[in-house]
């Protein structure tokens, strides 16, 4: 394995990766507070609208686990170029769209934005020293709740002073500016799987998960019991069955369903979907909350970019709590990193469930729970790598990655449904109710109880990458993190 370039220090890579983790967030909620605004903006509907944010999630839930195998194949660096161009393309197409089905296709090829994180932590584990692994990963991993907390602001302040094109194209001009600065400064890992791409396992994957995200994202608007939805998940199923035989008799699948089925990869990715949900309930409404009126008995009346701000603190939460996710890793094993994360995840979203009434509170809640998550965030990668051989690490961090995207999504459907079925009158408007925000926060609490236990009670991975207990530093050295680079 080759080192990382000599004039390049190993923060500098670790500053560009990390600052695309930045992007994929930014990605992910560009479009969010403008929603209200699209029908509009737009002249379509708001049902149509709202595919600006499902086409994002369903086109980064199949690109992930692609790109992933196609970087542990043919090179980590060169697939994360090919995303960052495609992110820089599609923001460029939102720039000049000239309605909203250019847009819904710009919004799919930067929804390529969710494979970059996965394969930017392989290329850590590939180059990085060993000392400096986990302090990377945990920073990159919390990038994407970083960017979230400051995305929302931003969003507001550039559609309220400009006009909203102005977002796309500052999204196209970060897309170019990291694709150069990824070319010129992080290296290619030369670890290969070789072999031939798995197309019909690509295919078969995706097509199940458009099914099946598909129908998590719109149950809500088109109803659960309606014969589109069952039709969906009924499909999934069936495709998932077929898929998953054929992948265990493909030399070279898409998925090695084996590895993935260790119990330390099978556990670890069931925890993520629970952290994700758990983390994505305060980021989805947290604003809602700061926004919504006073008469509602739980709001606080500010503006969108005030509602922002007061969401600050929780990015400088997780800027902070990343390298001393990193400290705790090293010192007691990701695994009680992860522990630790849950537990403080359940404990934010318990506090957010009894909706206090004064706005420093509120913002404590959600700082707590931004602590939780880039502690959970942090060891869930780490986790998986000493889980599964070196040459795939970037396919099992995908798949890691598009478990969490499943808690995010399911979060999202359940906030949906919830905050639809139980509502109070304001006014002239409806607005959802306090027990409903209280049943979607106790949901998340409960969702990281429930992953608190499973972290705690999953075995450690059975390989010569970690000792028997699964904690400290790996027994094998030569198969140590950026090993070759000392």
């Amino acid at each position: 394995m080759v080192d990382v370039q000599p004039r390049t220090r190993p923060a500098v890579v670790i500053g560009v990766l990390a600052s695309c983790g930045l992007a994929v967030s930014l990605m992910q909620t560009l479009v969010v507070p403008l929603l209200p605004l699209f029908p509009r903006l737009l002249s379509t509907s708001a049902a149509t609208a709202a595919w600006l944010v499902t086409a994002t999630l369903v086109a980064g839930a199949v690109s992930a686990p692609v790109l992933g195998r196609l970087g542990d194949m043919y090179g980590k660096r060169r697939m994360l170029l090919i995303a960052l161009v495609l992110i820089a393309l599609g923001s460029l197409l939102g720039a000049v769209s000239p309605g909203v089905e250019v847009l819904l296709v710009a919004r799919v090829l930067q929804g390529v934005s969710l494979g970059v994180v996965p394969l930017g932590l392989s290329i850590m584990r590939d180059e990085l020293p060993a000392d400096r692994v986990g302090s990377g990963i945990g920073l990159m991993s919390s990038s994407l709740g970083i960017g979230g907390a400051v995305g929302l602001p931003l969003t507001g302040l550039v559609a309220q002073a400009l006009h909203w094109r102005w977002l796309f194209l500052g999204a196209a001009v970060l897309g170019a500016a990291q694709f150069l600065l990824v070319r010129r400064i992080v290296p290619e890992s030369p670890l290969r799987t070789g072999g031939r791409f798995d197309l019909p396992g690509a295919v078969g994957l995706s097509a199940a998960l458009v099914c099946l995200l598909l129908a998590i994202s719109k149950g809500s608007e088109w109803g659960w019991s309606s014969a589109r939805v069952l039709g969906l998940l009924t499909a999934a199923v069936l495709i998932f069955a077929v898929w998953g035989v054929l992948q265990l008799r493909t030399p070279g699948p898409l998925v090695d369903l084996r590895v993935s089925a260790r119990p330390a990869v099978l556990w670890t990715n069931l925890t993520s979907i629970l952290v994700g949900f758990a983390m994505f309930a305060s980021f989805m409404v947290s604003t809602q909350i700061l926004q919504a009126a006073p008469a509602t008995g739980y709001g606080f009346g500010l503006s969108l970019v005030l509602a922002g701000v007061a969401m600050l603190p929780m990015g400088a939460a997780m800027t902070i709590f990343s390298p001393a996710s990193a400290r705790l890793s090293h010192r007691r094993g990701p695994r009680t990193t992860l522990v630790a994360g849950a537990l403080v995840l359940a404990l934010g979203n318990l506090g957010f469930a009894l909706l206090p009434g004064n706005l420093s509170l509120v913002i404590l809640a959600t700082t707590v729970i931004a602590i939780g998550a880039a502690l959970a965030y942090s060891a869930l990668p780490l986790l998986i790598m000493r889980a599964v051989p070196p040459t795939e690490t970037a396919a099992a961090n995908s798949l890691n990655t598009l478990m969490r995207q499943l808690g995010t999504s399911s979060c999202s459907a359940v906030v949906a449904a919830v905050s639809t079925a139980l509502t109070v009158r304001v006014g002239v408007t409806v607005q959802p109710s306090a027990a409903a925000y209280t049943i979607i926060f106790l949901a998340a609490a409960g969702a990281a109880l429930i992953a608190t236990l499973i972290a705690a009670l999953t075995p450690a991975p059975a390989t010569p990458d970690a000792p028997p207990d699964g904690d400290g530093p790996p027994a094998d050295r030569s198969l140590e993190p950026g090993a070759a680079a000392r």
